[in-house]
């Protein structure tokens, strides 16, 4: 199914027909398909709502560079026009950001919820990530420099994209120019404010081998919020969740029936 949303074709669809509202959030560069497997293991119990939010999948992109706030908003106009709430959430990675930003700004539609290799902590950045960072301004100024002069324009724009593909995150570089934009918004917010005010009970599925959100993360998480438990996968990577999905799903299901 599709939805206008705040300028922009939002794909989404429900499953089940009875018991709780259950949410899915996919993570970063992936869609509602890599929540299929919770889909299927929940959908005999629970309604399940699934999207992909603006810029993958299905759904179309946003009209301009968004961040969470954005992408929050357009998440929270849907929910509304389907009528799909109070409900219960799983989320994964950036899905858990805008998780967040609801679950804070809007606790009466969330109820429980589940977060998986979580992302919205920003960490300090270490001595030699701030020279990488300042070798990279540099050297992209230079090319900017450069792509002024007669007839360098075409090598400007080898040299920023030789640039970016070694200075950018995998993430960042399988993007075009304007969803970066977007991307570097999302991932320059620190929700770490947030996790205090989350009143819902949240339990962190966590894999703890993971190094795209690395375990610290999930143990500030579970210290900042109020009433939070965490739960190790272990040997689980940022994907945990589909590595040990019979696992991660009946943990998921008790969670959810429980009071």
């Amino acid at each position: 199914m599709i939805k206008e949303i705040n300028g922009v074709s939002v794909c989404y669809s429900r499953s089940g027909q009875q018991g709780g509202k259950v949410l899915l959030l996919h993570g970063w560069g992936c869609d509602s398909g890599m929540m299929n497997p919770i889909e299927e293991a929940l959908k005999g119990e629970h309604e399940v709502f699934s999207l992909d939010f603006p810029g993958h999948g299905k759904s179309g992109r946003p009209p301009e560079p968004w961040g969470v706030p954005e992408y929050a908003e357009c998440l929270l106009h849907l929910l509304k026009e389907t009528g799909f709430y109070p409900c219960d959430v799983i989320a994964h990675s950036f899905g858990c950001r805008v998780a967040t930003w609801i679950a804070t700004e809007y606790p009466e539609l969330f109820r429980k919820m589940i977060f998986t290799g979580a992302a919205g902590i920003r960490p300090k950045q270490s001595e030699e990530a701030k020279k990488r960072s300042e070798q990279y301004r540099k050297l992209k100024k230079a090319a900017e420099k450069i792509g002024k002069l007669p007839l360098m324009s075409s090598a400007a724009r080898r040299m920023q994209d030789m640039l970016r593909q070694k200075y950018g995150s995998r993430d960042y570089n399988a993007l075009d120019e304007e969803m970066r934009k977007t991307f570097v918004k999302v991932i320059t917010l620190d929700l770490t404010d947030r996790y205090d005010k989350i009143r819902q009970s949240t339990l962190l599925i966590w894999g703890d081998a993971d190094t795209e959100t690395p375990l610290w993360m999930a143990k500030e998480m579970e210290k900042r919020i109020p009433d939070c438990g965490l739960v190790l996968l272990e040997g689980g990577t940022h994907f945990a969740f589909l590595e040990q999905r019979d696992r991660f799903n009946t943990i998921a299901r008790y969670f959810l029936s429980e009071g």
